[in-house]
Formats: C-alpha cells, sequence, structure tokens
C-alpha cells in the first residue's frame, strides 16, 4: 500500500510544477508503484486472485495513459519510459 508519504515523494518525483499532482507522468509514476507493490504482494500470495485482477486493472491504465503521453508528448514519453526503466 501507498503510503501517504510515499506518494508525496513519487508526486514531488515526476510533478511537472510544484502544485502538479495529476499529470500523465505523475499518475504514471503513482501506478508503477503500486504495480509494483502488487507484484510483489503476488509473489508471496500466488492465489490472490482479487489482487491479480486489480493489478491487471492497474497495468490497463498505466498503459492507456503511456499511449496519451507517446501521442502528445513523446519525448516526455521518452524521459519517462527511462526513468522509470519500463
Amino acid at each position: 500500500m501507498l503510503t501517504p508519504r510515499k506518494k508525496k515523494l513519487a508526486i514531488k518525483e515526476h510533478a511537472i510544477h510544484e502544485k502538479d499532482t495529476g499529470s500523465a507522468p505523475v499518475q504514471i509514476g503513482l501506478l508503477t508503484r503500486r504495480i509494483k507493490e502488487l507484484a510483489g504482494h503476488l509473489k508471496e500470495h500466488p492465489k490472490d486472485h482479487a489482487s491479480r485482477r486489480g493489478l491487471l486493472k492497474l497495468v490497463g491504465r498505466r498503459r492507456r495513459l503511456l499511449k496519451y503521453l507517446e501521442r502528445h508528448e513523446p519525448e516526455t514519453h521518452a524521459k519517462l519510459i527511462q526513468k522509470l526503466e519500463l
């Protein structure tokens, strides 16, 4: 689970300006952190199908945001992919 502290750090890391909390790079960064945490959970609990479904939904949402970013801001997309190691 993303604690408020971890969430603030992730937002600060990907924010475009000081009060940015909802831009595509910020959302993708937060989703990536949640995906990594859920993947770790599923390694310990392989039969947790409800969490697996949630993970797949998060991956789909991140993929759609990445497609949007690629169409509208290709430079930002390339930098974000490198930064997040996707």
